[in-house]
């Protein structure tokens, strides 16, 4: 155990983001019964994940991360979680192919529902109520009864992680993930109109499938080819459902975080001092830390000091996010204090939250070039400072929405009323993810052949 840390010592820090609920006994009875219900996850799960993002952290593996905004109790269904763990694994395979590493899958799933906010309240009409911050804690639509912070959304939220998690390991070990499967499916956006900038990666997997083929290595001869690991994460952000799911380790005797097999702390509620930072440096879990703008070298030497004290390989992942055009600015000094303190971290780009703008029509998006050009500056800086940039971490869909312009489909912002779905933050949808996969492979490749081209010299 972490000196000085119990499950519940994060209540005596400064707590931001987080409701304050109207009936404490409410509240404590639900704390009461989540308490007494199994972890979703497990910890063997957990530690296993976190051997793979030490891999990672190392250029051993890449990671890819992904998955919805904000999950929804309304839109929740078994179509919505096949269609986007389908498209992870198209671009997992994708991204594998360029970068001839394993690439580990984790998806913003069975636990994404809290969100942190910029303002408190927000006014419509002359209306003013307490922000939506996601399903787990009160309601989207914008009435004064339905903005009520409700413990008892956190026992909706739990029953609709284990369901998801049920039907992602059905998935992932019942022949939906054959590779083969999913090659044909990418095959139809490799094939399209305009995709000729991919055709070529694209038959070149297929060549290598069926060589694989051909030689005896089918879904039927190898789990490998028709199985895969796939690990959820989330912001822990409402502290009182992660501490009712925390779980002491039978087999190590240490505590897990039981809600999902990595948490992350969001660039909001990143204090040092603070509740989140606290609950999160006392779990065995992999945690993830969203570094922005803000953040100074200094917090980020005693972030990383206060989070993973051991320096265990896979156990930190630093998440970049500062917007197209502001890596170069902000991410050198960071990886220099990483280096500093000799620190074993993940370093991960995400092009998601530093892009965010208001459309001329009024819509909140995400400029698919300005998403892609940030990707291209975590990769040239991690070549300049000679480190590894060792994932990606993407807000996406398998659904066909219209949330981000651009992209293959040239999306513009007259069409973003047709189809956009999101209660919070808009996502890429299956096309836009795919291509951004297709796009990021050619970096892996073009690294891949700088390291080899180095080693020759």
């Amino acid at each position: 155990m972490i000196e000085g840390w119990t499950k519940s010592s994060w209540r005596a820090m400064p707590r931001i983001q987080m409701p304050e609920y109207p009936d404490p006994a409410a509240l404590a009875a639900v704390e009461g019964q989540l308490a007494q219900y199994p972890p979703l996850v497990f910890a063997g799960e957990a530690r296993a994940l976190k051997r793979r993002l030490g891999e990672a952290a190392e250029g051993r593996a890449f990671l890819l991360q992904g998955g919805d905004c904000a999950e929804s109790f309304a839109e929740f269904n078994a179509d919505i979680i096949r269609d986007t763990f389908k498209v992870m694994l198209q671009m997992a395979i994708v991204l594998t192919f360029g970068a001839k590493v394993p690439v580990v899958k984790v998806g913003r799933m069975a636990g994404q529902f809290a969100k942190p906010r910029s303002a408190p309240n927000e006014v419509i009409g002359g209306l003013d109520l307490p922000s939506y911050r996601g399903d787990i804690i009160n309601g989207f639509d914008f009435t004064a009864e339905s903005r009520v912070p409700d413990p008892a959304r956190m026992l909706q939220a739990y029953t609709q992680a284990a369901a998801s998690l049920n039907l992602l390991r059905a998935f992932s070990k019942g022949g939906f993930a054959d590779i083969h499967r999913v090659h044909n499916w990418t095959l139809g956006f490799a094939s399209g109109e305009n995709a000729e900038r991919y055709r070529a990666l694209s038959d070149r997997i297929s060549d290598a499938l069926d060589f694989m083929t051909a030689a005896g290595i089918t879904g039927e001869t190898s789990n490998a080819i028709s199985e895969v690991d796939f690990y959820t994460s989330h912001e822990a952000l409402l502290l009182e459902y992660e501490e009712a799911l925390c779980r002491i380790d039978s087999t190590t005797g240490l505590p897990v975080a039981g809600s999902g097999h990595m948490i992350w702390i969001g660039d909001r509620t990143r204090q040092p001092n603070g509740a989140h930072v606290e609950f999160a440096r006392g779990v065995q879990n992999p945690v993830g830390l969203k570094c922005g703008p803000s953040l100074s070298a200094e917090d980020l030497k005693v972030l990383m000091a206060r989070l993973n004290p051991a320096n265990e390989p896979g156990r930190l992942t630093l998440i970049a996010r500062f917007g197209a055009g502001n890596a170069g600015e902000h991410l050198p000094r960071l990886i220099r204090a990483v280096k500093e303190e000799g620190a074993k971290v993940l370093w991960v780009c995400d092009p998601m939250h530093g892009n965010t703008i208001k459309s001329p029509s009024g819509y909140k998006t995400r400029p698919f070039e300005r998403v892609l050009q940030e990707v291209c500056d975590f990769f040239a800086v991690h070549k300049a400072e000679g480190t590894i940039p060792g994932g990606v971490h993407f807000e996406m869909t398998g659904k066909d929405v219209t949330e981000c312009t651009g992209g293959l489909r040239a999306l513009t912002d007259e069409d973003l009323s047709d189809r956009y779905h999101t209660a919070c933050d808009p996502r890429l949808n299956a096309s836009q993810a795919l291509e951004l996969a297709f796009l990021v492979a050619e970096e892996l490749s073009q690294r891949r052949n700088d390291l080899a081209r180095k080693a020759a010299v």
